[in-house]
């Protein structure tokens, strides 16, 4: 993490989370079969999400149950969907096929540096209280993770999301109180869907989700693609090179993209998006270069959570330096 310049707070008193919280007094255990469920004995994993997630009771994760490390397939699967808090360290590369269900009050992290999930992705549905950090994700089928069917408090925090086939980070139906920051997105396309689409209208009163302090890294699109959801937060990402748009408020959405910094994005936000009917954008103190103007429309409620604003023009160093796996 970076020493960052202060230059606004919403509340006085705030912190930044994830920087100022000390490591969770989580374990390490080995799973000795797929399934066999072991009791900590050392410490991985930690911090607290800033934005949403901070929310309606707070995320956790596993936070109060015994760590278990997995190194295969089996034995995450079996993991995931067990009953409990469960902190799951995930050991070295493990490959997966199609969507995984992750079950309420578990964490998902990667365990030193070098932790990966190849082929399938994670499935939070009708789940409270998931954590999934740390983690490099690559050549998905589906989606990398998917949150769902009104699943609250999920953080999703410093992994990386490489050459996919669909939503990198989609949250959708009714989910809420989400957090997602220190996030690495590069050679990859659909990177972060927020809404199901445009006749979902119980997504309405849902849907509220931060996105701080990712590296959207020669990305296409969705960054986010937002319906319904309001206040969405979007605020201290960097986008460098990003082909199609930055930030997208369909269907009277309300989006506040604040003290991002854009590089080389010819279309940094747009209101409205193909077929949907325009949403609302409020665009704060954000730094724009070699990019296309940003569209604005209309008023976005000011988010109800303590935050911190690094210095928007030192966004790419502080970003570029501490989002994806490694760096927690």
């Amino acid at each position: 993490m970076s020493n960052s310049i202060v230059r606004a707070v919403a509340a006085p008193g705030a912190r930044r989370g994830f920087a100022a919280c000390a490591a969770l007094a989580l374990g390490a255990a080995t799973l000795a079969a797929a399934g066999a469920l072991a009791f900590p004995t050392a410490a991985h994993a930690g911090g607290s999400p800033e934005g949403w997630a901070s929310m309606n009771g707070g995320t956790t994760g596993g936070a109060a149950g015994p760590t278990v490390t997995v190194s295969g397939a089996d034995a995450l699967v079996d993991a995931m969907e067990s009953d409990g808090p469960l902190t799951i360290q995930v050991s070295g590369s493990i490959e997966l096929s199609g969507m995984n269900d992750v079950t309420s009050d578990k964490t998902v992290v990667g365990l030193g540096s070098t932790a990966e999930i190849t082929g399938g992705g994670l499935n939070i549905s009708e789940a409270h209280n998931v954590i999934v950090q740390n983690i490099a994700f690559s050549d998905w089928g589906d989606d990398a993770v998917n949150v769902q069917r009104g699943s609250t408090n999920v953080w999703i925090d410093h992994n990386s999301f490489t050459n996919g086939y669909d939503g990198a980070i989609d949250v959708k139906r009714e989910s809420d109180f989400v957090t997602v920051s220190w996030n690495h997105i590069y050679d990859h396309s659909k990177s972060m869907l927020l809404g199901h689409d445009d006749d979902h209208t119980a997504d309405r009163g849902h849907l509220r989700v931060s996105y701080h302090h990712n590296f959207f890294d020669g990305s296409d699109q969705r960054h986010p693609r937002v319906r319904y959801g309001d206040p969405v937060h979007v605020y201290n990402n960097y986008y460098r090179d990003v082909s199609a748009y930055g930030v997208a408020s369909t269907m009277d959405a309300g989006v506040l993209v604040e003290c991002n910094y854009f590089e080389n994005v010819e279309n940094p936000t747009h209101v409205g998006y193909a077929d949907s009917d325009p949403g609302r954008i409020e665009a704060r103190g954000n730094v724009l270069v070699d990019s296309g103007p940003l569209e604005t429309a209309g008023s976005v409620d000011d988010p109800p959570y303590p935050y911190v604003l690094d210095d928007c023009a030192r966004v790419p160093q502080i970003v570029s330096a501490g989002a994806g796996p490694g760096n927690i």
